[in-house]
């Protein structure tokens, strides 16, 4: 095999790397993602190191020049990618050389690969932030949209999947608006946190020459440069805490995702998923599946996936940089595109599916749901302690399983044969209806709440 020298490493290296060298080392295939990322930090360094005297303004502007022109190559698809060079930062050098020529090769001053790709990467994974921010608004206005409309739809609330209370359509939709704007404040909270810019850190240990990195953090949108040079070009915690958040968020869209595959099911015809977000079968005719609500309940193992990997990658790196960083970006770009994936499809669906307000009314009247209401009418009218109410309540429901009915079904003899105080006004608490309605405590099922809950979240998402 015929070697050549290696320009990129200098005078170090007499001979390249071998093919299998190459593919291990290359990082191209999936780095040139950061193309735009890795150019506009390029465009403030070189206008930095003018500003400071390093380089010469006419150098700085061919340099700012040349790489818009690159840019535009990569953007429209003209651009050739090299496995030789290894990742995004030699290609897009490599061509500016060849655009601009020797002006190129001081773009590099004062700056290295690892402070380069930690800036790109940082930048990158900002944008990812911002962009979950505005998937999961989308998503929360869906949501707010189903709440309104069904504000006082009766429907059973589960514990342990079997049915517990009455509840309201609006305020099992209003559940996941309170759920997904805590994730939301995860990304904003994660975004603010890696805002300062390690671009200036160089290898590891700075530079001699006099940089000024407030002037690139500034230029890049950063809050400020990173303290430490060690740190900034060995840290990774920004692209964790952003699969952090996003493995979060990937699980509350899975609960909500298994909810709707088992409502619109045949068994419990809660709701109806709209023939943009629903798949036939290729041998049954009568099939309507929720494939992309399993898709989404799916998506939480590679989301989850990429946040282990990344921990194990990062875990026993000693101080500064080493290679196997490399394989921090493949994982989090992977999660970054699925986690919006899911979350334009979950507004989707969630935007045009059809509540069956029958089958939830009805379901609502199963399962004995109003007994707490009738505990809670215990106390508060015939004065009983809550143990004991709950007692004689217990008893009723099992008067009423033996006699294959529901509580409000049983007669006023009935239900005095186990408690003579009992009162024909019992019968006003048993309704679906009227246990929805007296829960009005904050954060309570009542559709006066939920409108009002509604009003403040249209109101906060201005």
């Amino acid at each position: 095999m015929t070697k050549t020298a290696n320009t990129m490493w200098g005078g170090r290296f007499a001979a390249g790397p071998d093919a299998i060298m190459e593919a291990i080392n290359a990082s191209i295939g999936f780095d040139k993602r950061l193309a735009s990322q890795d150019i506009a930090g390029s465009r403030a360094h070189a206008a930095m190191l003018a500003a400071t005297g390093i380089i010469s303004d006419s150098d700085a502007d061919a340099i700012r020049e040349g790489l818009l022109t690159v840019l535009s190559e990569i953007e429209g698809g003209d651009f050739a990618f090299s496995t030789a060079l290894e990742d995004i930062h030699m290609n897009v050098e490599a061509r500016l050389k060849e655009v601009v020529g020797e002006a190129a090769g001081r773009l590099h001053t004062a700056r290295s690969r690892n402070d380069q790709v930690a800036v790109d990467f940082r930048l990158w994974v900002r944008d990812q932030c911002d962009g979950a921010d505005q998937a999961l608004l989308a998503l929360q206005h869906a949501l707010l949209g189903q709440a309104e409309a069904g504000a006082d739809w009766v429907m059973p609330g589960f514990t342990h999947l079997q049915v517990a209370q009455p509840v309201t359509w609006g305020h099992h939709m209003m559940a996941y608006v309170e759920m997904f704007a805590r994730d939301r404040s995860r990304f904003a909270d994660a975004r603010k946190r890696m805002n300062l810019s390690p671009l200036g850190a160089a290898a590891l240990a700075g530079t001699s020459f006099p940089i000024d990195r407030h002037m690139t953090a500034e230029a890049l949108g950063f809050d400020g440069p990173m303290g430490n040079s060690l740190d900034a070009v060995s840290d990774r915690d920004f692209a964790l805490e952003f699969l952090g958040a996003a493995t979060i968020c990937a699980v509350h869209l899975s609960r909500m995702a298994e909810e709707l595959v088992i409502w619109s099911s045949a068994q419990f015809r809660f709701v109806k998923m709209s023939d943009r977000w629903s798949t036939g079968s290729s041998i049954m005719p009568q099939k309507r599946n929720p494939d992309a609500a399993e898709l989404i309940r799916a998506k939480i193992g590679r989301i989850f996936g990429a946040n282990v990997a990344l921990t194990m990658v990062m875990k026993g790196l000693p101080l500064a940089y080493s290679k196997d960083m490399q394989e921090d970006k493949e994982q989090v770009f992977d999660a970054a595109d699925n986690l919006l994936l899911a979350l334009t499809a979950m507004a989707g669906m969630v935007g045009d599916m059809t509540a069956n307000q029958d089958s939830l009314k009805a379901a609502a009247a199963t399962g004995f749901s109003t007994a707490t209401d009738l505990a809670d009418w215990l106390v508060r009218e015939l004065g009983l302690p809550f143990r004991e109410a709950h007692h004689v309540t217990g008893s009723l429901v099992a008067m009423a399983e033996g006699l294959g009915c529901d509580l409000p079904d049983l007669t006023l003899a009935q239900m005095q044969s186990v408690h003579e105080g009992i009162k024909q006004d019992v019968f006003d608490v048993l309704g679906v209806e009227n246990s929805v309605a007296s829960r009005t405590s904050f954060g309570g099922t009542s559709p006066a709440r939920v409108r009002e809950a509604v009003a403040h979240w249209r109101k906060a998402l201005e």
